[in-house]
């Protein structure tokens, strides 16, 4: 199902990566030049298989938040990382350079670079949330029920990985809550 938020979404689209697409399309950047499309909502939802649907729709690069995540309690820090090193050198037109989280070895790993590009998918929780939220031009929510999600999250991650969860789960509602993410969305999609 795919609803509009704000009606932005000009006809009737089926397809949910073609309506994020026609809003990329038409949208203009929030700051500097690069029209950012951030796919958000909370864990299992379905957000990484929808910007990789979007991103063959517009061929552009993602940038996947579960790369900037300081480990299993860093959600509420990320989005300040990704306006920091990705999103702010993007709006200067500059090249970004962030730091990849090695989730095995619980640090930073290598750092990663991306060239400047006019058009960005951010994808994962607090993608959106501010205030990387301020560089966003295109809010998608994806949302699916919570079982639906568990089950997804543990068939991808493994039964020890449960606490964890359940754990995010918590700092989701928490973050989501106070920032009024899905609320904001320019598109709510639901798998």
């Amino acid at each position: 199902m795919v609803r509009a938020a704000t009606g932005r979404v000009p006809g009737m689209h089926p397809d949910p990566a073609d309506a994020v697409a026609a809003l990329a399309r038409t949208a203009e950047p929030r700051r500097g030049r690069t029209v950012v499309i951030g796919v958000d909502g909370p864990s299992g939802s379905g957000k990484t298989t929808l910007a990789e649907q979007v991103r063959h729709y517009l061929d552009c690069p993602v940038v996947h938040m579960d790369d900037l995540f300081p480990g299993w309690d860093g959600l509420a820090a990320a989005s300040g990382l990704l306006a920091d090193q990705v999103l702010r050198p993007l709006a200067a037109g500059e090249a970004a350079r962030y730091r990849r989280w090695d989730w095995d070895g619980s640090s930073w790993a290598e750092q990663v670079d991306l060239p400047w590009t006019p058009l960005l998918i951010v994808e994962g929780c607090a993608s959106t949330v501010l205030p990387a939220g301020e560089f966003v031009a295109v809010r998608v929510w994806v949302e699916a029920a919570h079982d639906v999600r568990m089950t997804r999250g543990i068939e991808r991650d493994g039964e020890a990985y449960r606490p964890h969860w359940e754990r995010w789960a918590a700092q989701e509602r928490a973050l989501f809550g106070a920032d009024g993410t899905r609320e904001r969305a320019d598109l709510i999609v639901r798998t």
